[in-house]
This record gives C-alpha cells, structure tokens and sequence, in this order.
C-alpha cells in the first residue's frame, strides 16, 4: 500500500514539466484565394444574360438596348422605309458576345414588335407568356436527362424591361391586364420611355400615379421585397424602388457639349445627355441591369421563377414526353421499393460525385 501511495501519478509528472505554449497560426490559411479561383473561371466561362423588351412600337426599344451595352445589340428599320403593320405578335431574339476587359457576355435580347399596336389587343401577351415558359421547359427538359450537359444552355428570360408609354395619365388597362400576369413568371423592370416628352414636374406626377397602380393592382415588380436578404440589400432596394419606374431616355450618338463628347440626343432647345441623371435616370437603369443587380436577377430567375415552372411541370409528371434518355418521373407505387433509376436522379448536393449508370 506505501508503494502504491508514493508512486507519482501522471497527472503530478505532467504538471510538473513546462508547458508547451498554444500553437498560434504564423500566416492565413488561403481562403481570400477561393475568390481569384472564382474569377479566373468565369473569365474563362464568362456569363449569359437574356433580356426581353416589351412595348409598343416608337418607344426607342431598339436604342434603348443599344445605349445600355454600348453596342450595335439591335439595328432598327431604315428611317423612310414603310414596313407593314404585323396582323399578329412576333418575337424577335439577338444574340451577341459582348467583350469588356476580357469578360464575356453573351447577351441575348428578346423583342416583341406588334404588342399593343392592334385595334384589339385581346391576349396579346399570350405569345410573350408563352415564349418566356418555353424556354423554362427547354431548361427542364435538359434537366432531368439521365445524362445531362455539363453546362446547360440558358435561355430563360432573367429580365423583362416593360417600357410604359409617356402619356402622363396613369397605367392602362393593357399594362395593368398584362404586368399582373407577367411578374408571376419572370423578373420586370418598367421604365417610362421617351422621358424627355414630359417636363420635370409632369415626369414626377406620372411616376406616382404609376406606383399607385402598380400597389394597388398587387404588381409586384423587380426588386421584390420578399427577396431582400439582409439590411444592405433592403436599403440599397427601397431606393431604388423609389424611383421605379426608371424615366429614361435612349440615344446612340455622341455630341460635343463644353469640349467634352457626350451620348445624347440632340433637340432645337440644346442636347439631352443620357448618362446626366439631371436629365434622365438612365443610369440608374444602367447601375441595376449591369452594375449591382445582375447576378441577382439570374439568381431569381432560377430559384423563384423556374422553381415555380418546375414544380408545376413535375406535378404533371405523367404529361413529359417519354422516350430513350428521358427520366421516368411517374410517382413509386405504394409498397415497392425506390427503384435505382429514382435515386441516381435524386438533387445531390453541389460538388457530390455523380453514379455511374
């Protein structure tokens, strides 16, 4: 028993010897680096953007695109040139690769000449509507391919810029009918085109009574304020919802003003530069679409709209076409085990190896 007592117990030994100091970290682990990874893939990727346009004909759509991305997007018809009145809706798409600093951007515009420009405009936007979910279903069907892209296309619509004529009233009935129904399936931006027709005054007046319209008929434009995810976004959107609908104006030439070149359009009463917010909010339409909101319209158009579309779609499972290469989405019968071809299509987790099949 004196032995057992006198023999030194490890916890007395250790804490007799110096204690070896914590183990601190000499230098960063490296994370800051996931950043330049990012963005030496998408200089090799770069980035897709589709928008749409819509309005009636003479609103400058044409060089309202053009003036956004500095670029010669849409070419409009030869001043002059008579070109028959369309008897029904027909759109319009562009595609060009536009190049900044070595980004790319392939930038997709959409037009739909002849919306609004009938004596009777009954389910006039049934072509937009239908073409917009078009493109949803096209991304499904690429979806759910046993074996898929590894880069799917995208040609789902992530804005629509819905240009209101500037008449000084309020919304017409046309607009109302139509943005209730549009801003359930894709993100709309509107925008009083030809601002300049209206004096500072009329220009404030009909934006209020827009804004009235827009809240009292339930149209939800973009940026939505379910989507505000924190207290700088929810900051940096009430000011922009402010402003909108954004009073713009489109031009594509350059002028001298004070020894300086300038884009604007030029008048008898002197020249309205379109990148002055004294004179127009263009920039401010420019800073949302390009600058600051971007990636967040992709990001709603694929997590909200075509969420949406694909739950539907997927309800009606029984109604996708079949065929070699196709999934089969039918439900598992009640009492029958999940069958191989269920799991491998399950959503994994992104980075998640895929199963050989």
């Amino acid at each position: 028993m004196d032995t057992l007592r006198q023999s030194p117990s490890p916890c007395s030994s250790s804490s007799s010897e110096p204690r070896t100091p914590p183990c601190e970290m000499s230098s960063p682990v490296g994370i800051e680096a996931v950043l330049d990874q990012l963005k030496i893939k998408a200089m090799k990727m770069g980035f897709e953007f589709n928008i749409m346009v819509v309005g009636q004909s003479g609103l400058g759509k044409s060089t309202m695109v053009n003036t956004l991305f500095k670029s010669k997007v849409w070419r409009s018809s030869v001043p002059g040139l008579t070109v028959p009145m369309s008897q029904t809706l027909q759109l319009h798409s562009v595609t060009h690769v536009i190049e900044e600093k070595g980004l790319k951007l392939k930038l997709t515009v959409t037009d739909t000449p002849g919306f609004g420009d009938q004596i009777n405009n009954d389910k006039c936007w049934d072509p937009i509507l239908g073409y917009i979910n078009e493109q949803y279903e096209r991304y499904l069907q690429e979806e759910i391919l046993i074996t898929r892209q590894r880069h799917i296309p995208d040609t789902r619509v992530h804005c629509c810029l819905y240009f209101v004529p500037p008449t000084g009233h309020c919304l017409r009935p046309l607009d109302i009918e139509f943005l209730q129904r549009l801003c359930r399936t894709v993100n709309v931006v509107p925008v009083i085109a030809r601002a300049d027709s209206l004096t500072i005054e009329e220009r404030e007046a009909f934006r209020s009574r827009i804004q009235q319209d827009l809240k009292t008929h339930c149209i939800d434009v973009y940026p939505q304020k379910r989507f505000d995810e924190d207290i700088s976004d929810k900051i940096l959107n009430s000011k922009i919802r402010e402003r909108i609908p954004f009073a713009v104006v489109g031009a594509d030439q350059e002028h001298l003003v004070n020894g300086r070149c300038v884009l604007g359009r030029k008048t008898k009463w002197g020249i309205i530069e379109v990148e002055n917010v004294a004179h127009c909010e263009f920039p401010l339409l420019r800073d949302l679409l390009i600058r600051s909101h971007l990636q967040d319209l992709k990001d709603i158009t694929h997590n909200v709209h075509y969420e949406n579309y694909r739950v539907i779609r997927l309800n009606q499972s029984h109604q996708l076409p079949q065929g070699p290469g196709w999934v089969n989405l039918a439900p598992v019968p009640v009492g029958q085990a999940t069958s191989p071809l269920l799991v491998k299509t399950r959503r994994k987790p992104h980075g998640e190896p895929k199963e050989e099949g």
